[in-house]
């Protein structure tokens, strides 16, 4: 009979790191330069967060949800704003026209 060989690293799938990096966190930050004769020309920070949405909120970050282009809820918003300013402009204007 063949023996099984023990290993003694643990045997981890795709799942299990994608949900270890979700609940934890991972950032993955660097810039990127470009210089000629110690002049620089241009200068891009690149900053990576991949978490998570409870882990992002726990952190702070909460941004989609006033993005009129990621949140349905933050077009109502926008468009309820804009309807308020509007109003306002159109009562002052009637009141404008009674006056005269």
């Amino acid at each position: 009979m063949a023996e099984r060989m023990a290993h003694a690293i643990e045997t981890t799938n795709l799942a299990d790191i994608l949900e270890r990096v979700l609940d934890k966190g991972i950032v993955i930050a660097g810039d990127i330069q470009i210089r000629i004769a110690d002049v620089e020309l241009l200068t891009i920070k690149i900053r990576l967060l991949v978490a998570s949405v409870d882990k992002a909120m726990e952190m702070g970050i909460n941004w989609w949800q006033s993005d009129s282009y990621l949140s349905s809820k933050a077009k109502e918003t926008e468009i309820e704003k804009e309807n308020k300013i509007l109003k306002e402009r159109l009562d002052r204007l009637e009141t404008r026209i009674k006056a005269d």
